[in-house]
């Protein structure tokens, strides 16, 4: 039997193997993982709190048993007593390693805590709220008049604001009457009305007259990352922001691994939706405490999401989306109860709203993306990619708009790159290299200054995020220090000793402050997970464009929080996208949230997209064989055959070939095999 034992942390994607006995803080700071102390191991701050994995893990090929960890002790009995555990968290410096284990380290265990990119865009919103608030006197009770309460409301409603036939739940109804006699049988009621067959409904009751506005909460719940905006019903303004590491990232980093665990684990699709409604629950009540507000004054919702996440919200198991033809139970808009997705701390009758899906691999997300940019208003060819763990691909004009979707993988997140992490202050953001001396400079996040100058001080360097990998593989390509196949050179072809043999490849140095602090390359495998996400990005582009007939297009538009954090340049140095003017080329932030904000905001835009999606022409990259055939091509830096005139009148990249196994095909058939 091993003495020592995997261990693999999520969401950095960190692993190695420890001696078993270790305990799990231990283990991380071995492995260098970011996992909070302050007591010092003595099991009393609670700090270094990690959520074990059990079960099938496809992605990384473990099965984890029962007793990976060691039993819960003493020292976890009596905190979980007097301060109290949330169910499944062991404490790091408790626990101890067994077997083979997947340990998840929540946010509120890291040192260094995400920076969640997915802000609010500026835009100005047209404002149709589907929830309104009416204030109305409603006649006391008479013995001779044995109407309900309730009933008296309604009829006020309809008397007065032309309200007809409102429902309250249950929830309401226990507001009721303290209410209307706290209030002196005056009190305001906020109405959703979405007036889409659905009869009017009392979210929400307040005593008296309230000169306050209504809230509501925009959502996009991404795979990695649930970003979320307090919006003001009046005016649609951004009073708060806030967003949180998708909890189900420990289940597996891409959506293809969380259909898998649902498959293999009994009971483990349950498990995921448990966890993603806890974190929305958990969201919405850090934004309204941002923005000052109770929690019950938030009446209303909306959310965009990928399918898989959007089963998983619902409780339905994702399991057929994992196969083909990748039926979805629903791709209808819905219009719910907010307590049936784990926000049951908003308004007592608070609703939420799903944006319609396109179709199996294509979500909400990408319907909020549509909304948002309305390429079929148009003349323009316009090309919108929202870049993530898995990107929406639009393409169209006012004469017709397709979709697909692409699976680009973890990598643009900053994972499965050996120097990679989750964007965090410290972590490398942007980066240029001299073309002469072959050096780098670099900004991290949490500092406005270059690495090279006087005012970037001593900061802690922790790694490279996703923008940072992207920028560093295209300025080593415009540097001479990638050929066109990927391939890095040695320090005699570049000419620098930041190009260091590494097993049968080489890596480039960023930042070496060993032997306390971080080595910070790229390496040949970062090169390739690169590749693989831009080929697959590229692909699905390509393959839109044949379904149009088209060999260019007028416009490149980048979403997501990727495409808010990268150059158009680097971009197209990598051929993550198609050649394009790069003043074509442009951001527009978050655009999923954005089209949440506006389906918030407005029940027209909830209509207008509604019909949309029944326009929109999906095109499905698993069953396309010309989707493997541009991947191939799109394999080169930037491309095997496309010309990129656009780029070529900006950028010259070198001509240099490092493969020294006669040709270049040659090469790129020995790395495949490798």
């Amino acid at each position: 039997m091993s003495d020592d034992a995997l261990v693999i942390f999520t969401p950095s994607g960190k692993r190695g193997r420890v001696a078993k006995g270790t305990s799990v803080l231990e283990a991380a700071r071995k492995l260098g993982v970011d996992l909070d102390s302050v007591c010092g191991g003595r099991g009393i701050c609670s700090k270094c709190q990690v959520a074990p994995g059990v079960g099938e893990f496809p992605k990384h090929g473990l099965t984890v048993a029962e007793d990976a960890l060691s039993p819960i002790n003493a020292v976890e009995e009596r905190y979980d007593r007097v301060r109290g555990l949330k169910p499944g968290r062991r404490l790091g410096c408790q626990a101890c390693v067994q077997g083979d284990i997947v340990i998840d380290v929540p946010p509120e265990s890291q040192v260094h805590k995400q920076v969640i990119r997915k802000s609010a865009t500026e835009r100005a919103m047209e404002m149709d709220p589907a929830t309104r608030a009416f204030f109305v006197e409603v006649p006391e009770p008479r013995m001779d008049d044995p109407k309900g309460d309730f009933e008296r409301l309604a009829r006020a409603l309809e008397d007065d604001w032309g309200i007809e036939g409102v429902e309250a739940d249950l929830s309401v109804l226990r507001k009721l009457q303290p209410a209307l006699r706290k209030g002196g049988w005056k009190v305001t009621v906020a109405v959703n009305d979405a007036r889409d067959g659905n009869r009017p409904r009392i979210v929400q009751i307040w005593p008296d007259y309230r000169d306050a506005p209504l809230y509501g909460l925009a959502i996009d719940l991404g795979s990695t990352t649930i970003a979320g905006h307090l919006v003001d019903l009046t005016d649609g303004r951004v009073l708060a922001s806030g967003g949180v590491m998708n909890p189900q990232i420990r289940f597996g980093e891409d959506l293809m691994s969380r259909v898998s665990y649902s498959m293999m684990n009994a009971g483990g699709a349950d498990e995921m939706t448990a966890a993603v409604r806890a974190a929305l629950g958990d969201l919405a009540a850090s934004l309204a405490e941002e923005g000052s507000i109770g929690p019950d004054e938030i009446v209303e919702a909306v959310v965009v999401c990928n399918p898989v996440m959007h089963h998983l919200l619902l409780g339905i198991d994702p399991v057929e989306l994992g196969q083909a033809p990748f039926a979805l139970a629903t791709g209808t808009a819905l219009d719910i109860a907010a307590t049936e997705i784990g926000m049951g701390n908003l308004a007592p009758a608070a609703r939420s709203y799903i944006l319609p899906l396109i179709a199996g691999h294509v979500g909400a997300d990408a319907a909020g993306v549509a909304l948002s940019e309305a390429p079929e208003t148009r003349d323009e060819l316009s090309l919108i990619v929202d870049v993530g763990t898995n990107a929406e691909i639009l393409l169209g004009n006012r004469s017709r708009v397709l979709a697909c979707s692409s699976p680009t993988g973890p990598a643009f997140e900053g994972a499965q790159i050996s120097s990679g992490q989750r964007a965090a202050p410290g972590a490398i953001e942007r980066i240029e290299i001299d073309p002469v001396t072959k050096d780098p400079r670099f900004r991290i996040i949490g500092n406005e200054h270059w690495s090279n100058e006087p005012e970037f001080g001593d900061p802690q360097i922790t790694g490279i995020c996703g923008s940072g990998i992207i920028e560093a593989v295209a300025e080593m390509r415009m540097a001479g220090l990638l050929d066109g196949s990927g391939l890095i050179g040695s320090a005699e072809q570049t000419g620098t000793l930041r190009c260091q043999p590494m097993g049968r490849t080489h890596e480039y140095v960023i930042h070496d402050a060993s032997p306390d602090g971080p080595r910070i390359t790229v390496t040949q495998g970062d090169i390739r997970a690169i590749q693989l996400a831009k080929s697959a990005l590229y692909a699905g582009a390509r393959l839109l464009m044949d379904e149009m007939g088209v060999e260019t297009v007028d416009r490149v538009v980048l979403a997501g929080a990727f495409g808010a954090h990268i150059s158009a340049k680097h971009a197209m140095v990598l051929g993550m996208i198609p050649d394009a003017p790069l003043a074509n080329v442009s951001s527009a932030g978050n655009a999923a949230g954005t089209g949440a904000r506006m389906a918030l905001c407005s029940v027209k835009a909830r209509r207008g997209i509604e019909q949309q999606v029944r326009r929109i022409t999906k095109i499905e990259t698993a069953i396309e064989p010309r989707f493997q055939e541009h991947f191939v091509a799109a394999n080169a830096l930037p491309h095997a055959t496309a010309p990129f005139p656009e780029l070529s009148k900006i950028v010259t990249l070198p001509d240099v070939n490092f493969n020294t196994g006669g040709g270049d095909d040659g090469g790129r058939r020995r790395r495949r095999r490798g």
